[in-house]
């Protein structure tokens, strides 16, 4: 996505040209790769775990930081591996997400029109403030030390991450769009 704003605001007229099916198939393709292998380490390493006498998950789903509270394992390897996880798998993104984002700013910038430079920005800052939202509840969540666990914190993140966050999307990217600010506006007063 941050790599599709990027060619839209600091290339548009090669658009069609660096966003052609091949390309976003490759980009689709490697999400799905990358997202396939990321937990294949991690999956591999808690398969040799063994587990204490109490085996009730006080989580949502089978997270791993549940997992790890409930091992009686040696646990410092897979604490090792998840802080690299979390480096290839969120500041990694996140990083390349934002230098994306400082190239977009500075064509904005460029943008002599204050009419344009606004749609501009109003385009980039819904997409911004979802992936924010996201890599901080992923960083706060995964990125910490084991020490800090809270079982309410991780359900609440969980919800942010995997619940709020693509409720948003839509939300967000629709509000953009003049219709459907018009039939807000229109259901907005007819209740008042």
């Amino acid at each position: 996505m941050a790599y599709d704003r990027y060619v839209a605001i600091c290339h548009p007229l090669r658009y069609a040209f660096m966003m052609d099916t091949k390309i976003c198939s490759s980009l689709i393709a490697a999400s799905w790769i990358a997202g396939a292998l990321d937990a294949l380490p991690i999956q591999v390493s808690i398969s040799q775990f063994s587990f204490c006498s109490f085996h009730q998950i006080n989580h949502f789903f089978c997270d791993i930081n549940v997992l790890i509270k409930l091992s009686c394992s040696d646990l410092y390897i897979l604490e090792i591996l998840i802080i690299i996880e979390g480096i290839v798998v969120t500041v990694l993104p996140c990083t390349l997400t934002l230098v994306s984002y400082t190239c977009i700013i500075k064509s904005i910038l460029k943008i002599r029109s204050t009419e344009s430079r606004s749609k501009a920005f109003s385009t980039c800052s819904s997409h911004l403030i979802v992936v924010i939202i996201f890599y901080v509840t992923l960083t706060c969540m995964y990125m910490r030390p084991p020490s800090l666990y809270s079982p309410g914190l991780d359900k609440l993140f969980s919800l942010l991450y995997t619940v709020l966050i693509p409720m948003l999307n839509p939300i967000i990217y629709s509000l953009r769009n003049q219709e459907v600010k018009n039939a807000v506006r229109k259901v907005s007063f007819r209740k008042l």
